[in-house]
């Protein structure tokens, strides 16, 4: 059967960093093709490349057995492919309908357009089981419903071919089982799914073949039969990984380095989102946060790193006091030793427009070792970048390439170098891992061990229960803003956990 892609000999080089390097390889009419790597593989340019956003140096690409040039990605989206990126590429303040038809509305007059398209989305809908609220603000809704408005987006404008950068990477896992539901029905209907993800249970749950690359190579392609996760992910890294629990492991709690107590607030619409929850954490250990994502976790780690202030509670940190009218702010919080790893690394973690040597010292800018005289030391800044990059393996190694143009997962590298590169005492990390490979993951989780055994007290927020198993010594759960149970970690299980997330079990450590 002729492939519905074929990729053969692409190359693409940026300065001195080259991106892809000959890759060749066929991907089947109506599979799902995984595409994985280490961060910095060149996975998003290679899709990037037969999406039309970037132009290979050489090579050429075949779409159903016809060699074709595509210019830019209009021309991709008229060969049938669409794309759908891990940071979505929707306009927040217009409606559902209205980012699907932009661009692509079709008439003079937009009313007319409006009620054609809306026509021709409801039958999509029923046809793919990809349902949104179409007269929905974007900014109002969940990013589970975002995912599947990019999806159907692509499907309204003929994708036969469609591209899923890390479609998971911020989603729940609820979430996760409807998009597989979604691209299992797509796949039936002869959809070919191109899918970049770095979480093998995915690739050997969803795809038909695996491709995999390393510094912009191609290393091997083959059938999801002839592959194991344990082989996939020594393939993708080069070397053998570890990952969970180390046996043997003894946690002595010392100090308690923060105490919050009764935290309460709401939304902006008046939803409670905390109710009442107290916390401690104590030197010398990692306290897992688990829970289905909107349980109040992010606004526990906004209220306690000082992003936000509560309406109620109190919180005591580095031998000081703070009430709501006089709450905790980020300038206090560095002093105090307090660091903050936020789960949304493009809002908050890091100024997209900046280079990485200025992202890389974001709110350490007025430490000594940075400055010279009344004056910044940009020298000095650089040189540290560089170290951060080489210790924590942010690729490509350049201090002065735009934050926007490293990987997600490079982007996340730099952060938790940035933040735990100074020490702090206590550090708040959410989703620490989310979009990084396996490799990164291991070291990810080597640092925060590392950093607990220094004596530092982590708060760790995800929404991997496997990552909460392997790095915590104490579990609490949230549900609807309250923490509903608290255990050791020798106590807790998936099946335990998953009651107390669900709210229908009630546990003290």
């Amino acid at each position: 059967m002729t492939p519905a892609v074929r990729l053969q000999g692409i190359s693409k080089r940026f300065g001195a960093v080259q991106a892809n390097r000959e890759v060749s390889f066929d991907i089947a009419a109506g599979s799902v093709h995984g595409l994985v790597g280490e961060n910095g593989a060149g996975k998003s340019t290679l899709m990037a490349i037969l999406y039309g956003y970037y132009h290979a140096d050489s090579g050429h690409i075949e779409v159903n057995g016809q060699q074709v040039h595509i210019a830019n990605s209009q021309q991709a989206i008229r060969l049938g492919i669409g794309m759908v990126h891990q940071h979505f590429m929707l306009v927040d303040t217009l409606t559902c309908l209205e980012n699907i038809m932009l661009g692509a509305e079709g008439r003079f007059f937009l009313a007319p357009a409006k009620a054609e398209v809306r026509r021709k989305l409801n039958t999509l809908m029923q046809e793919t089981g990809l349902t949104v609220q179409l007269d929905a603000v974007v900014a109002d809704l969940p990013v589970g419903e975002l995912q599947r408005l990019e999806i159907l987006k692509a499907l309204y404008r003929g994708a036969k071919v469609l591209i899923l950068d890390e479609p998971t990477a911020v989603l729940t896992p609820q979430e996760t089982d409807q998009l597989f539901v979604t691209l299992r029905r797509l796949k039936e209907r002869g959809t070919t799914l191109i899918l970049i993800t770095h979480k093998l249970r995915e690739v050997m749950s969803l795809c038909s073949a695996v491709t995999v690359m390393r510094a912009g190579q191609v290393v091997e392609t083959r059938g999801i039969a002839e592959w194991s996760e344990e082989a996939l992910a020594e393939s993708m890294v080069g070397r053998k990984v570890t990952l969970g629990r180390p046996e043997g492991l003894a946690v002595h709690a010392g100090e308690v380095r923060l105490q919050a107590s009764d935290l309460s607030l709401k939304h902006a619409n008046g939803v409670p989102a905390l109710k009442g929850v107290s916390l401690t954490l104590k030197a010398g250990e990692i306290v897992g946060v688990a829970g289905v994502s909107g349980n109040g976790q992010s606004e526990l780690l906004e209220v306690l790193s000082g992003l936000r202030a509560p309406e109620g509670g109190r919180m005591e940190l580095g031998g000081k006091s703070f009430t709501p009218e006089a709450w905790l702010d980020t300038a206090q919080a560095r002093p105090l030793r307090l660091a903050h790893v936020p789960e949304d690394r493009h809002a908050v973690g890091l100024v997209m427009n900046f280079p990485a040597w200025e992202s890389a010292v974001l709110g350490y800018q007025g430490l000594p070792k940075y400055r010279k005289g009344a004056s910044m030391d940009h020298a000095a800044m650089r040189d540290a970048t560089r170290a951060m990059q080489e210790r924590f393996d942010v690729r490509p190694r350049d201090e002065n390439l735009g934050s926007s143009k490293f990987s997600g997962g490079n982007q996340q590298k730099l952060i938790l170098a940035r933040e735990i590169g100074e020490q702090p005492t206590v550090l708040l990390v959410g989703q620490p891992t989310r979009g990084v490979d396996i490799g990164a993951i291991e070291f990810i989780h080597g640092q925060l061990r590392a950093l607990r055994d220094a004596g530092c007290a982590v708060l760790l927020v995800s929404s991997e229960l496997d990552e909460i198993l392997a790095l915590a010594d104490r579990v609490v759960v949230m549900n609807c803003g309250r923490i509903t149970g608290e255990l050791a970690i020798e106590d807790c299980d998936e099946r335990r956990l998953g009651l107390l997330m669900a709210a229908q079990e009630q546990a003290a450590a």
